[in-house]
């Protein structure tokens, strides 16, 4: 690594992480692996470096199947999950939004799951669900490990199952997840939680309802498919983590996609900071 990178990663993980390195080695391949990370400026990956350092000192990883899970693997994790705190000032109170769980179970591939539901008699049916992450209140995340290893050729597509999974936990700090994580005081030059969240629902909601309105022309129609993932039609909170997985990997394409969306997430997750480059 040049000199001037030493001194940078240096002076960035004496203020933002005094813990236990990850070597410049391993952090290079993570990059390598992953182009919306080396797209970031090099202050900023020195950051998250840091910052993934500091998360890995406080998780600790399973592998589900016999899968073991490598430092490599481990740091690919940690970098894509603090992504979302990148710009949120000091590590320690930054990655307080995910000290409700330590376990990060990993699956070689999707993982199936049972389900129970009730319908309106009362009678309760059985059935399976297969699932590439999972996202639990107050407990761990799992993920799917063949997915999280695609991402990088899911950048076209603003796909990531870990910055959907991590997004959930955003925004389970509130309770249930609705789609709307707890909003900063100010958030959008607001004065008051209430106005933030009308701030945050106006731009969201007309978004959400013809999002839905396309993929269900695209279903049933063979309209045009849109871009962003599909699933994000089923439910508002996953309208948000799919919003949130494309436009941290593919911010560009997010941004013509969704214009009205990119001042509310570029004031939540980036306070303080200038509008797109």
């Amino acid at each position: 690594m040049p000199p001037f990178l030493d001194r940078l990663w240096s002076r960035v993980r004496a203020t933002v992480a005094p813990v236990p390195d990850i070597s410049a080695a391993l952090w290079l391949q993570t990059l390598l692996r992953y182009p919306f990370l080396a797209a970031l400026p090099l202050h900023d990956q020195a950051k998250l470096r840091a910052l993934s350092a500091l998360f890995l000192h406080h998780k600790q990883f399973h592998g589900a199947h016999g899968l073991v899970v490598t430092d490599a693997m481990a740091i690919d994790i940690a970098a894509q999950a603090c992504l979302p705190l990148l710009h949120w000032g000091d590590a320690a109170a930054a990655l307080g939004w995910y000290d409700d769980f330590v376990g990060i179970v990993v699956h070689p591939g999707e993982a199936v799951a049972r389900r129970q539901t009730m319908d309106e008699a009362g009678v309760v049916h059985e059935h399976t669900e297969v699932l590439l992450g999972e996202a639990m209140e107050r407990g761990p995340i799992m993920l799917s490990w063949q997915h999280v290893a695609d991402a990088s050729h899911n950048t076209a597509r603003g796909t990531n199952v870990v910055v959907h999974e991590f997004v959930h936990k955003l925004d389970m700090r509130s309770g249930t997840p609705n789609g709307c994580p707890p909003l900063p005081a100010g958030f959008m030059g607001t004065r008051t939680g209430r106005a933030a969240h009308e701030a945050w629902w106006a731009a969201w909601e007309p978004v959400y309802a013809d999002f839905r309105e396309r993929v269900i022309m695209a279903e049933r129609f063979g309209a045009t498919q849109p871009w962003l993932d599909a699933y994000g039609a089923t439910a508002p909170a996953e309208f948000f983590a799919v919003a949130c997985e494309a436009y941290f990997v593919n911010r560009a394409q997010f941004a013509q996609e969704f214009p009205v969306l990119m001042p509310v997430l570029d004031a939540f997750f980036r306070p303080g900071l200038s509008l797109p480059e």
